[in-house]
């Protein structure tokens, strides 16, 4: 097995002792990402919409990164603050992933890393 970590400047930093992806042979397992700024390390205003939109953009710089790309997603995970948001995070999330569309699991959490309304996180071939 080789171990390969994959890092990027458009996405942010990790905030703790992980990376942004790890590269496991044909694999990459994305690191959960939430709505910040990579330059002011804020979070992004204007609720869960904005945040998923810049999420998005973290996770299609990524898989670039590492020679991936959004279509090769196979298995994305949502943790929402609050679930009445899931209508409103899906409808972005259909606008950014086309079919066969990758496993998926979405569940409520009680609290994100500096108070987002979401983290999502992925896995990916390569």
């Amino acid at each position: 097995m080789t171990k390969q970590a994959i890092q990027t400047i458009h996405a942010p930093e990790a905030i703790g002792p992980y990376s942004q992806a790890i590269r496991v042979d044909h694999f990459l397992f994305l690191s959960g990402q939430i709505g910040i700024n990579p330059e002011t390390k804020k979070v992004v205003e204007g609720g869960v919409e904005p945040q998923t939109h810049q999420i998005v953009k973290y996770i299609k710089a990524i898989l670039a990164k590492a020679g991936s790309d959004i279509n090769r997603v196979v298995k994305v995970t949502v943790f929402l603050k609050d679930m009445s948001n899931f209508k409103l995070v899906n409808s972005i999330y259909a606008q950014n992933f086309s079919e066969p569309y990758p496993a998926r699991s979405a569940v409520a959490v009680k609290e994100l890393p500096l108070a987002v309304d979401i983290e999502i996180e992925a896995v990916a071939v390569i």
